[in-house]
């Protein structure tokens, strides 16, 4: 065992995990995630569903980014049975989407101006968490361009505009589904069954793409992964732009739905603001789809 350590050779500890750029943007993570949800937690306070998410995002990117600082500086990565590159780079660009999301639902919710009826001290401790959790995104984003593939560079496929497009395209799949489940009134008719179908099937194999990715388990499928990725990619821009035409058609033409918001819908409880969401991140997506299909006859992993 002796001369099996001495032959792998080099330190055990890998000091770049926390001196090289990217180190240091993770080590602020580190920070600035600690920093945030410790004001909330302290005095800054929150609640109802979109507060609870908020803790959930800054407490969950904390941790795995401190597992990864760790796993680094220690080269406990090596031991681990994952493709650690594509690891890291789908959560920089998970962490980033998320970290955005609470930067703008937790000043959005709860910071205000006056200091009525909540009190000076607990207002100045949500701008601070406000403050830090919209630095927390720029350091993550940050993450994302340095590791990012440069153009012409064999690398990780989640490192690729691709591979990082593919959590995007996860990630506003789950806008979606949430505002389907929100009272949509999806089942009404079988044309927005069918796009509810396309919004499914299309999260579901990009779900599997990333996992397989990350896992490294590529080199045992049967076929070519790179080409399988882009002919699903090609088919879910055709499948998306189906959805882009049929979800409009029957929740705001006049025969099906309402072209305008009703006048007595409550607010947040609104079957049109929820089908208006989904007509939008329909949009979003089928772009995000278009894009990747362009990028991926460029790339090789």
């Amino acid at each position: 065992t002796g001369k099996m350590m001495e032959s792998t050779g080099g330190p055990y500890l890998n000091t770049a995990a926390v001196t090289s750029p990217v180190g240091i943007a993770r080590l602020l993570q580190m920070t600035f995630g600690c920093t945030t949800f410790s004001l909330v937690a302290h005095q800054g306070g929150f609640s109802a569903a979109y507060g609870t998410f908020c803790m959930f995002v800054w407490t969950f990117c904390f941790a795995i980014t401190v597992f990864i600082i760790t796993c680094e500086f220690t080269h406990l990565h090596s031991c681990l049975t994952i493709s650690w590159g594509n690891f890291t780079a789908a959560f920089a660009m998970l962490a980033t989407l998320m970290s955005v999301t609470a930067a703008v639902i937790y000043p959005l919710y709860f910071v205000q101006l006056g200091c009525y009826p909540i009190g000076c001290e607990v207002r100045d401790f949500r701008i601070a968490a406000s403050v830090f959790a919209g630095l927390l995104f720029v350091v993550y984003a940050a993450e994302v361009f340095l590791t990012r593939a440069k153009p012409g560079q064999v690398t990780s496929y989640m490192a690729t505009v691709s591979g990082l497009l593919k959590i995007v395209q996860a990630f506003v799949a789950c806008i979606i589904f949430g505002a389907l489940v929100n009272d949509s009134q999806y089942s009404k008719y079988v044309a927005t069954q069918w796009c509810v179908a396309v919004y499914s099937f299309c999260f579901v194999v990009t779900v599997v793409v990333v996992a397989f990715s990350v896992t490294g388990k590529t080199a045992l499928l049967w076929f070519p992964f790179e080409r399988s990725v882009v002919i699903y990619t090609f088919g879910a821009v055709l499948l998306y732009m189906s959805a882009a035409v049929i979800w409009p058609v029957f929740c705001f033409d006049s025969k099906y739905g309402s072209p305008r918001r009703p006048g007595l819908c409550a607010k947040g409880k609104c079957p049109w603001d929820s089908q208006l969401v989904i007509a939008i991140f329909t949009y979003v997506n089928l772009l995000l789809y278009i894009v990747d299909l362009a990028y991926s006859q460029r790339i090789r992993f």
